[in-house]
Formats: C-alpha cells, structure tokens, sequence
C-alpha cells in the first residue's frame, strides 16, 4: 500500500516556519525549553507584541504549546518533529534540543 503525502499540511508546516521571527522564536523554545513571552524577548531581543503575534501563529499551526501557570503562560516546542526539521535548518544535533 502506498503513504499518502499531505502537501497541504506539509507547506503549512513550513509556511508557519517561514518567518525570521518565528524561527528564531521556535529555536530559542528548544534550545532553552518552555518560556514565557519575556523569557522569549530577553534571549531575542523581539518586542512581547511582536512575539506574542507569532506564538500565536505558531500555535495555530499546532507548533507550539502553551500551558497557564497563574498569571504566565508558558510555551514549548510541541513535537519532536518540528525538532529532527529545526535541528536540520539551524545545522545542530537533535539531542541538544529540549522537547
């Protein structure tokens, strides 16, 4: 029996990705785990508007995921495929990366 391939969902997958922003935003969640938007704008440098527009996007991809504790919210990476795609893009091993 022959895979089906998903096109759409797999441009998806990269359109979501395809932004400086969101790239740098999905590496820093799995070189440095789950964070929250501040954590996010220290090691960026992005504004917490401009990054929280791309968490969002990067949620609806279903990218990221984000758990409430009190008054933060705190996001990670959420599949270890977005990671084995991220670690081939940026060049670095998968092991180094927190799922």
């Amino acid at each position: 029996m022959e895979k089906r391939i998903d096109y759409e969902k797999q441009a998806a997958l990269l359109k979501a990705l395809a932004h400086p922003v969101r790239l740098q935003i999905m590496h820093v969640l799995l070189t440095e785990g789950c964070r929250n938007v501040r954590c996010i704008e220290n090691k960026t440098g992005v504004s917490q508007s401009c990054i929280s527009q791309h968490l969002q996007r990067l949620r609806a991809a279903h990218l990221v995921e984000a758990e409430r504790v009190g008054n933060e919210v705190y996001y990670r990476a959420s599949s270890s495929r977005t990671a084995d795609l991220m670690a081939d893009l940026m060049g670095e091993e998968l092991h180094t990366y927190v799922l």
